[in-house]
């Protein structure tokens, strides 16, 4: 998704950044999310760290650099997983995230203030480029909404296309990028209708009618409660931009794009291994029971 459109739809999935055209004053950022607010999102989330389990390694090579850019695949939904890998950043390292969000969160009066509250930034260029200029790390998920809303068989895909967006961005304000991969939330739910099938709907077609792109077509699950499946992450080794400086930009960025995108693809993978001799991953009989949903 480029910064300029808009979703109809607002869940929390993140943005690639698209290059826009500098504003002509000084963006102010608001304020990065209080200790207060970052304890009152771990509590909310106690009950969902005991359901999903939620694991994280890669600790050591999260550079001390300030700013950081952290870039992964963007799961289904975007609402199940991020949270707690927010948390846990904040806890471990002293990291508030700022993601940049798609601009659709901040037109909703109470989403909002809960966007805000927890650090969440509209997408744009301009506010990226704030956020690093204030030391703050920023998150950002190239595949976009058409990540998050994936279709059947899109399981753990890394849907870029050939955005550059991050990478011109960490390579003209010289920021070092922390890849990551997750896994556990594309298996938390089965779909009932993907996009595509929603498409050759008569709510499709309405839909179509009104302007909305296929990237924001929520699928749905077919069944509100999502499976216990347990949470992975990893970080991966960080790309340096500073070395490729030397590089024309388009060169250069294409170069972050890739080493970052295979970075997180490897990470996906390992994950997927790990998981695979798991015994604490899914809780048996309830598992099987929404998978027959």
């Amino acid at each position: 998704m480029s910064l300029g459109e808009r979703s109809w739809f607002p869940l929390v999935h993140s943005v690639g950044l698209a290059m826009t055209n500098p504003p002509p004053t000084e963006v102010r950022l608001p304020p990065p999310p209080s200790d207060a607010a970052m304890t009152a999102l771990e509590t909310f989330l106690v009950p969902a760290k005991a359901w999903f389990r939620p694991t994280i390694d890669g600790w050591n090579v999260v550079p001390d650099d300030r700013p950081l850019l952290f870039v992964g695949n963007h799961t289904l939904f975007g609402v199940v997983d991020i949270p707690h890998l927010m948390v846990a950043l904040w806890r471990r390292r002293g990291i508030k995230l700022r993601s940049l969000g798609d601009h659709a969160h901040f037109q909703v009066p109470i989403w909002r203030r809960i966007m805000r509250e927890t650090g969440v930034v509209d997408g744009t260029r301009e506010n990226c480029a704030a956020a690093f200029r204030q030391r703050q790390c920023v998150l950002v998920f190239p595949g976009g909404a058409r990540e998050s809303f994936k279709g059947r068989g899109e399981r753990y895909q890394l849907i870029w296309g050939e955005r550059l967006g991050f990478a011109r961005m960490a390579l003209r304000h010289g920021v070092t990028i922390v890849p990551f991969a997750a896994i556990g939330a594309d298996d938390a739910f089965n779909l009932a209708m993907d996009r595509t099938e929603i498409k050759q709907t008569r709510l499709g077609s309405f839909l179509g009618l009104m302007g909305l792109k296929d990237d924001y077509l929520v699928p749905l699950p077919s069944h509100m409660l999502p499976a216990p499946r347990r949470l992975y992450f990893r970080f991966m080794p960080p790309v340096r931009t500073s070395s490729l400086k030397h590089l024309p930009e388009e060169q250069a960025a294409r170069a972050v794009r890739d080493q970052t995108r295979a970075a997180v693809a490897s990470g996906i993978e390992a994950l997927r291994r790990i998981r695979r001799s798991d015994p604490r991953d899914g809780f048996g009989p309830l598992e099987d029971w929404l998978a027959g949903l």
